[in-house]
């Protein structure tokens, strides 16, 4: 008997309904193989979630989020709505869900595929093979420190401050993830943080230490961020699994996207303590492109992917897409973001097709 998939698809704003609509297409076909059985259920989220009800994440969207097997999400974002109060914005929505969900922990791969490896601003013998996961601490930080704000000084200037923390139960939830992410690869971590300058970091690089005690067989290294920031351009393919904080980890990643030729070719996974996640492209709503079939559905269905394998335990489901993904760059179809010269152009519908195509 298949497994049941209860499943909440959260399409957001911009071009969130398009690609997610791709990725459910991937699904449902799966399940007809089946694969497994889908019970599939969708709310508003972001800018959808405020025109809906006032606010971003509506009680009845997080209901749905928590008593879902796993959330596959879109994109938020509406630049129609920054004039809101901050809490009102669309943005706010992923933060929440992050937040009540208790998702600590993102995974968000690079990898480049054969065909793409001239797309990459990096020159090819650079990028060529890559394969790096990027694992981000998701629910402490600087995003989450308390006290922040802004205040008035007595002078009559006004002053902003946030509060870096971190607690020791929190680096070595997050390291443990990373360790036993490596332990499925190359057996390589590297831990980043800004240990010269910073005491939070400070401890981070002295639990990640002794928790590497525990994993003799991964190799364990340690980088400043500034620096892991410049040999990602200079020398990508030295990293297996880097693990680090919710800012520094913000940056590298998007940094980190770029060297596969698109952002619309990078999933991303946010775990909770038992595997329960939100999965979704790591790109944004890219509202200029919204509704023209334009987009690229390819990082959205490889998050559905993610969510099979990591939440649902059906790996050899989630293998299945990947290799579709592969089969329908290897046919030489791309979207605008990955055409190249000789390729045959195709809209968001096209390619979803051609996975689908692919998958049989």
């Amino acid at each position: 008997m298949s497994k049941h998939l209860n499943l909440a698809i959260l399409p957001g704003d911009g071009i969130g309904p398009e690609i997610t609509q791709q990725a459910v297409r991937v699904l449902e076909r799966l399940a007809a193989q089946g694969h497994f059985s889908l019970t599939l259920e969708q709310a508003p989220v972001g800018g959808a979630g405020y025109r809906a009800s006032g606010h971003p994440l509506p009680e009845a969207t997080l209901r749905l989020a928590k008593s879902a097997d796993a959330i596959l999400f879109g994109a938020v974002g509406d630049f129609t709505l920054d004039s809101l109060a901050r809490e009102l914005r669309p943005e706010q929505a992923i933060l929440g869900l992050r937040k009540e969900l208790q998702l600590f922990a993102n995974l968000r791969p690079a990898i480049i595929y054969p065909e793409l490896a001239g797309a990459s601003t990096l020159k090819p013998e650079v990028v060529s093979g890559l394969d790096i996961m990027i694992i981000r601490e998701l629910t402490g930080d600087i995003y989450f420190g308390q006290p922040r704000g802004i205040r008035v000084l007595e002078n009559g200037e006004r002053e902003g401050f946030d509060t870096m923390v971190y607690r020791e139960s929190e680096i070595v939830r997050i390291g443990r993830l990373a360790f036993e992410a490596a332990r499925k690869r190359d057996r390589r971590v590297c831990s980043v943080d800004k240990a010269n300058v910073l005491e939070t970091t400070q401890l981070w690089r002295d639990v990640m230490t002794n928790l590497g005690k525990e994993y003799p067989d991964v190799a364990l290294s340690h980088m400043y961020v500034d620096n892991a920031a410049m040999q990602l351009l200079k020398d990508p393919k030295q990293f297996d699994v880097l693990v680090t904080g919710n800012m520094f980890g913000d940056i590298l990643s998007d940094e980190a996207s770029m060297l596969t030729g698109s952002i619309g070719m990078l999933p991303s996974a946010s775990l909770d303590a038992n595997n329960k996640g939100l999965y979704e492209p790591i790109h944004g709503s890219a509202p200029d492109i919204a509704g023209k079939n334009l987009a690229n559905p390819l990082a959205t269905i490889l998050s559905a992917a993610m969510l099979l394998r990591y939440s649902c335990g059906l790996s050899q489901a989630a293998d299945q897409i990947e290799l579709a993904v592969r089969k329908t760059l290897s046919s030489g179809i791309a979207t605008p973001d990955i055409y190249r010269e000789g390729c045959r152009r195709a809209g968001t519908v096209e390619m979803g097709d051609a996975v689908i195509a692919a998958l049989a």
